[in-house]
């Protein structure tokens, strides 16, 4: 456990900055005790949460929280495990562990944030940048197909599984309490500004 949070390392007007929010404040709506909650990240822009989220934590490696979360639940089935990627990490890198998670149907909470490119890397295009969408890495315009993550994980098997705005800070909190009170595997999907990279 941290006494101290790391400084918040963010773009200014990135929505992470309310997907965090959200979080605490859904922890403390809950009135969950920090040593009985697990925050569990992959890399990209929304890895470092686990540095500033007062529980324990676990940045791991890219595309394999899922896998780490799952290992923690399993290890403890009496933790709060929450899951936190961006699109590009989650969507793309290890769909695969995203679509058994849903099946496998675990009781943890899975959050996306999808800011429909890799962000961190600048701009490249993701698994759910729209088409014609011109980024680093399809200067000509995205001619891939868009994943829908909630059809994804709805077919996979997973009960429940939402999509939110950033924006909307009291709904999304809801849905991450709704998503942690769900006694099986939770998929919240959230539309997150990135006004550096996202300009369309």
């Amino acid at each position: 456990m941290r006494t101290n949070l790391n400084k918040i390392q963010r773009c200014p007007g990135c929505g992470n900055f309310l997907i965090h929010v959200a979080i605490k404040n859904a922890l403390k709506q809950l009135n969950l005790p920090k040593h009985k909650v697990v925050v569990v990240s992959g890399i990209g822009c929304a890895s470092k949460i686990p540095q500033y989220i007062d529980s324990y934590g676990c940045e791991s490696l890219h595309g394999r929280s899922l896998a780490f979360a799952t290992g923690v639940k399993l290890g403890n089935p009496d933790l709060t495990v929450i899951c936190y990627w961006g699109d590009g990490d989650g969507y793309g890198i290890w769909l695969g562990h995203f679509l058994h998670s849903c099946r496998r149907n675990i009781n943890l909470t899975y959050i996306v944030a999808n800011n429909e490119n890799y962000g961190l890397t600048t701009g490249q295009a993701s698994p759910t940048t729209p088409l014609h969408v011109k980024t680093r890495s399809t200067p000509e315009g995205n001619v891939s197909l868009p994943f829908d993550p909630n059809g994804l994980a709805k077919s996979a098997g997973c009960g429940y599984s939402v999509r939110m705005v950033d924006k909307d800070l009291p709904l999304l909190t809801q849905a991450i309490v709704d998503g942690i009170l769900h006694e099986w595997f939770s998929h919240i999907d959230v539309d997150q500004a990135c006004p550096s990279w996202r300009r369309w």
